[in-house]
């Protein structure tokens, strides 16, 4: 008994350094995106920062410009238009796995879903590249498919996995006697589904949304290939565009130490940081609760 004991106490030991180790690492990207940002701000006012769209910053017969207003609304449309196209289809494959699909098409789509969550950044960019930008251009009659539009379908695609996965495990975990009362009252199995389960896993599913959007804010080298990389305030989702993570994957490699424009780079991994947090914060508020009207 005393032997089990030990072992669970060290077993709850572990899993608590693991949390702390985990909790001072993020502290420690937030301490160093900050510190290295500082700098920044002595020479960049923070409402030019936020709301100029006039990023320039190696300008030589005009002052270097800092603003990131075009980056942030590019970087928010392609995030929000992969939502528009992931949401339904997660929502309604996870639905269909759930209630719908037979064991055997269960256990060939659940690999071909983890499968697509494997796949490299990279591979999804160059599929943008040459299969939908072409598509995108001959549909639409643009001169090339680039834009927003394209970034959005890419990374619908990569956050596909998350969001059925967890919408899956959400549906999965409304009481049986919720399902069995819709049906014992005349509704049909579509019915149930529909006005019974989806509402009762809306909190789940809403996290799993929540998490994909992070997952598409946070994304770098499939924007950096499909978007077109055009810094300049998007029109439209046809329109070209530069999201702050391909700013800085593109410049932060060139770009001399201890310069302004250095950490105004460094300002824009905390602006991103701080947005992708607050994503993961609400949605993790949002599952908790879930969880504990489940309870």
């Amino acid at each position: 008994m005393a032997h089990h004991k030990l072992k669970e106490k060290m077993i709850h030991g572990l899993f608590l350094l693991n949390g702390i180790f985990v909790v001072i690492v993020l502290s420690g990207i937030f301490a160093i995106l900050v510190y290295t940002s500082i700098p920044a701000f002595k020479e960049i006012k923070l409402g030019q920062f936020l709301f100029s769209a006039v990023w320039n910053p190696t300008a030589t017969f005009v002052a270097p410009s800092y603003g990131i207003a075009s980056m942030l609304v590019s970087t928010l449309m392609v995030a929000i238009g992969a939502m528009a196209i992931a949401v339904p289809l997660g929502i309604g494959t996870a639905a269909y796995l759930s209630d719908v699909a037979d064991q055997r098409v269960r256990e060939i789509a659940k690999p071909v879903i983890e499968i697509l969550a494997g796949i490299p950044s990279v591979v999804i960019g160059f599929l943008g590249i040459v299969l939908v930008g072409p598509v995108i251009a001959k549909v639409f009659h643009v001169s090339n498919g680039l834009n927003a539009l394209n970034g959005s379908i890419l990374l619908a695609v990569m956050a596909l996995p998350t969001i059925i996965s967890l919408s899956e495990d959400a549906l999965k975990s409304v009481p049986k006697s919720y399902e069995e009362a819709s049906l014992a009252l005349g509704a049909t199995h579509w019915q149930t589904l529909m006005r019974v389960k989806i509402p009762a896993a809306l909190s789940g599913v809403i996290a799993a949304c929540m998490l994909g959007m992070g997952r598409a804010i946070g994304e770098t080298m499939t924007v950096l290939m499909a978007t077109g990389c055009a810094i300049a305030m998007p029109r439209s989702f046809l329109d070209s565009v530069e999201t702050m993570t391909s700013t800085i994957a593109i410049e932060l490699g060139e770009v001399p130490y201890n310069t302004t424009h250095y950490y105004a780079l460094f300002a824009i991994g905390l602006t991103l940081f701080i947005i992708t947090f607050i994503v993961n914060m609400v949605s993790d508020i949002v599952l908790h609760k879930y969880q504990k009207v489940l309870k």
